[in-house]
């Protein structure tokens, strides 16, 4: 996947937001291009988590654009941009621990055609062995890190056309987060587009297509991810040895 594509999927020009007064983001610009997978790596505090809320609507943006598959989301909620095509799996295990497992996905895809939706709750299964196991048990029932393998079973059931993913390996044994990540790769197989905001730093770089690197919520490095010298520049940049 080249560095820059004429019409990504997924455009983010001068995107400035916050929390209040607090200005996280500083004129953040990338791209996700169709059935890419794009990385962004950043210490914590670097305003990653703030872009994806931003971009999924859960955020008001103060300043820029944010254009899906060439519609500009401005004024849209997370409710529009669901039914978009964005999926977004929000970091810290958010499930419905009160539900079973099954509900879980059920509600995850609630306005789905239900014959399709049973279809893919069963894909998704196939997926993750462990919560399938667990179907009718309650969410609370569950440990970490098959709460966080459902997390992302609920993003992966509506079928986004571009997923994000915010630190799905948290929680998780190595083990699993080597599952994660491949599912996240089919995805892209599959022609969706993932974003992928993660800690992992070569593992990412393993399944990823791109990179981005984040420091005081700015864009401090964009390359390739098969880049030989990559983890050496991203901690110049994470240390602001390096700029855009």
């Amino acid at each position: 996947m080249p560095i820059s594509e004429a019409e990504p999927l997924l455009l983010v020009a001068g995107l400035t937001a916050g929390y209040g007064k607090l200005r996280v983001l500083h004129g953040v610009d990338m791209t996700v291009g169709r059935g890419e997978l794009v990385a962004i790596l950043g210490p914590n505090g670097a305003g990653k988590s703030t872009l994806l809320c931003t971009i999924a609507g859960l955020l008001p943006k103060q300043a820029g654009r944010v254009v899906f598959d060439g519609r500009d989301l401005a004024g849209l909620g997370a409710k529009d941009t669901v039914r978009l095509g964005i999926g977004h799996v929000i970091q810290d295990h958010r499930i419905f621990t009160h539900l079973s497992v099954q509900d879980n996905l059920l509600l995850a895809g609630y306005d789905l055609p239900r014959a399709a939706h049973l279809a893919r709750i069963e894909e998704v299964y196939a997926l993750f062995p462990e919560i399938a196991a667990k179907r009718n048990q309650f969410g609370a029932a569950l440990s970490g890190g098959q709460q966080q393998m459902l997390a992302v079973a609920q993003g992966v059931v509506r079928r986004p056309r571009l997923l994000m993913l915010d630190e799905p390996s948290a929680g998780l044994s190595p083990v699993l987060v080597d599952r994660v990540l491949a599912v996240a790769a089919a995805l892209r197989a599959d022609g969706a587009s993932v974003l992928l905001v993660e800690q992992a730093v070569q593992k990412s770089l393993t399944f990823a297509d791109r990179v981005y690197a984040m420091a005081g919520g700015r864009i401090v490095l964009e390359a390739a991810a098969a880049e030989p010298d990559l983890p050496q520049r991203l901690k110049q940049a994470y240390f602001g040895q390096a700029a855009a």
